[in-house]
């Protein structure tokens, strides 16, 4: 992702747009006159509003794992994944567009999958645990809250810890 002067005002009227009608409803020219730029400004960096949302999404991600603390990585893979559950944009997809996670879920890692492998890698020092991290925790992500009912999403997230603590050691 690539950005100069224009890109992050335009993520941030993005990411505006999505939270306010959903990624179907919003439009580049949506965008455009929210970030104060042409819509030229914007085709010449994203062809469409899937594209862009996109990049939103890599930012918003990767801006969660950037900042979480690694120097305990089973409480650093729990913690990302419940500020990413409770991160507005990701709410706001999962609830009216469910549909653009699944190439990331099913066909192919996007940008965002791709660096928190990386910063994983780091963590735990080995490339198929960090995949396997990963796995669980995007499982933990998306499918613990069809898990609901005798149990919480805390309790799942503490399943989730014990799971990695015994994985990990």
């Amino acid at each position: 992702m690539t950005l100069n002067r224009h890109n992050g005002g335009v993520l941030d009227a993005a990411r505006d747009c999505v939270l306010a009608y959903g990624v179907r409803r919003t439009t580049l020219t949506d965008v455009a006159r929210r970030a104060g730029v042409s819509r030229m400004t914007i085709y010449r960096r994203w062809p469409d509003v899937r594209t862009l949302v996109a990049d939103l999404m890599t930012r918003e991600w990767v801006r969660v794992v950037e900042g979480l603390d690694l120097s305990d990585p089973v409480r650093a893979v729990v913690a990302g994944v419940r500020e990413l559950r409770a991160h507005p944009l990701w709410r706001k997809i999962v609830e009216a567009d469910p549909e653009l996670l699944m190439p990331y879920l099913l066909d192919r890692r996007g940008a965002s999958q791709e660096a928190v492998l990386g910063v994983l890698e780091r963590a735990v020092g080995d490339p198929r645990k960090a995949r396997a991290v990963l796995l669980v925790a995007q499982s933990f992500l998306v499918s613990a809250p069809t898990m609901l009912g005798p149990v919480t999403l805390d309790e799942l997230d503490d399943e989730l810890a014990a799971m990695l603590e015994a994985y990990l050691g």
